[in-house]
């Protein structure tokens, strides 16, 4: 593990990592809490706060830049938060599968195989963490 290189990181990266591990744990904790108790409500609320700040500090980050300063990653960021949007809904309108749906493949899709493919060759996590 070498943490010179996430020290030496730009503050944004520093942040988007940070809060996307805690995301991560927050998130693993969701999936195992019973569903519908005032601490999966308040575990959820706050997986929301980080994976919104997850995606808001990508738009910080400009390692890869395909369209100006944009990536996909970006589009990527766009999309979760509105998923993030529309499962909020779904648990407060009562559409409770809806909402497993939506948050279980954000947490799979936005945050476990998206930070799988930052441990490619080539990329920061790669060096930091292999």
């Amino acid at each position: 593990m070498n943490l010179e290189l996430f020290a030496q990181a730009s503050l944004p990266i520093q942040w988007h990592v940070v809060l996307a591990a805690i995301a991560v744990v927050i998130g693993g904790l969701q999936l195992v809490l019973p569903r519908g108790t005032r601490v999966h409500r308040i575990a959820g609320w706050s997986w929301v706060v980080f994976m919104a700040a997850v995606s808001l500090t990508s738009f910080f980050i400009h390692e890869i830049q395909l369209w100006g300063l944009w990536s996909p990653i970006h589009g990527l960021s766009i999309f979760t938060l509105i998923i993030l949007g529309v499962g909020v809904w779904a648990a407060r309108v009562g559409k409770h599968r809806t909402h497993a749906i939506t948050m279980s493949a954000t947490y799979f899709l936005a945050l476990i195989l998206t930070g799988a493919l930052t441990l490619l060759p080539g990329r920061m996590m790669h060096e930091m963490l292999l």
